[in-house]
């Protein structure tokens, strides 16, 4: 009997265990998180209520707008150095690289960061930026500086260039799988009507991988957009993201509810873009 019980109910156990999780693990704390964003903060503590000011301290004040502002432009310029970047790259090794064993070399090179610590790439950035790093070293010995400068660290340059460089996989990551999934013959047939390399491109090859183009700049920004360790690093008092400030709420300024209310700010914020993106796709814009 028990051999049939689970044989009958055999899928619902196996989706419970992982829908269970999500309840417990995603849901509830979400749950939890938006009851908190209504809340008043009281010394030295918080207590319940259900109003809207902390958005409205979000929305009104200058400093929160400022900061959010500027996670967005980090967050949109990472994502186009990364597309710049990477693009190009996977069109190289789909379309122009014929060795296959070289081809996997460079792609396990951009693969391979991945499996290293966050932390650890983050934190290779600010030795290299450092007044004592390996930038300032190579241009003090050719003589373009006379003594190490601070300019290459704490700003905002240094948190593009360091989160383009950590998060830069997700981006190669889908544009080659899309650019692998186009036809040989399409380039061929273009070829045949008279088309240029150019023309190809531009009519054939990017519309074709607009998919990967699209899917990658959302994982890349989404992942600019929360993250924290970079600017604590390498951004410097001006370099302040949006995770930064929800973390000190919940942190040193034990304002709970105010921090609540920005975390469901960029949840909204990320779950926009998301959805945004898989309007392209639905709506047949980058449809393959």
């Amino acid at each position: 009997m028990s051999q049939a019980f689970f044989a009958r109910h055999a899928g619902k156990l196996v989706l419970g265990i992982p829908i269970l999780w999500i309840i417990l693990f995603m849901l509830v704390p979400y749950g939890v998180l938006l009851t908190y964003s209504f809340w008043l903060k009281k010394y030295p503590l918080f207590v319940p209520a259900f109003q809207f000011g902390n958005y409205w301290t979000l929305l009104s004040d200058p400093q929160y707008i400022k900061v959010l502002l500027r996670t967005l432009k980090i967050a949109a310029l990472v994502s186009a150095a990364s597309l710049l970047l990477a693009y190009p790259f996977a069109y190289y090794l789909v379309f122009r690289l014929k060795n296959t064993t070289m081809r996997l070399i460079l792609f396990m090179a951009v693969i391979a960061p991945l499996w290293i610590s966050y932390l650890l790439r983050a934190y290779v950035w600010k030795t290299i930026l450092g007044t004592e790093g390996i930038l300032n070293s190579f241009l003090m010995s050719i003589g373009m500086i006379d003594e190490p400068s601070g300019i290459f660290l704490y700003n905002q340059f240094a948190m593009v260039l360091t989160l383009t460089y950590i998060f830069i996989p997700f981006m190669v990551m889908p544009i080659y799988t899309a650019l692998e999934k186009i036809p040989p013959s399409f380039s061929e047939a273009s070829a045949d009507l008279g088309m240029s390399d150019f023309q190809t491109f531009l009519k054939v090859t990017l519309p074709l991988s607009m998919p990967g183009v699209v899917a990658g700049f959302t994982m890349t920004f989404c992942l600019s957009f929360g993250d924290f360790i970079a600017p604590f690093l390498v951004g410097g008092p001006d370099g302040q993201m949006v995770a930064n400030v929800m973390a000190s709420q919940f942190g040193s300024a034990l304002n709970w509810p105010l921090g609540s209310a920005l975390a469901v700010v960029m949840l909204i914020i990320v779950l926009s873009i998301i959805s945004l993106s898989d309007w392209f796709e639905q709506s047949g814009k980058v449809e393959l």
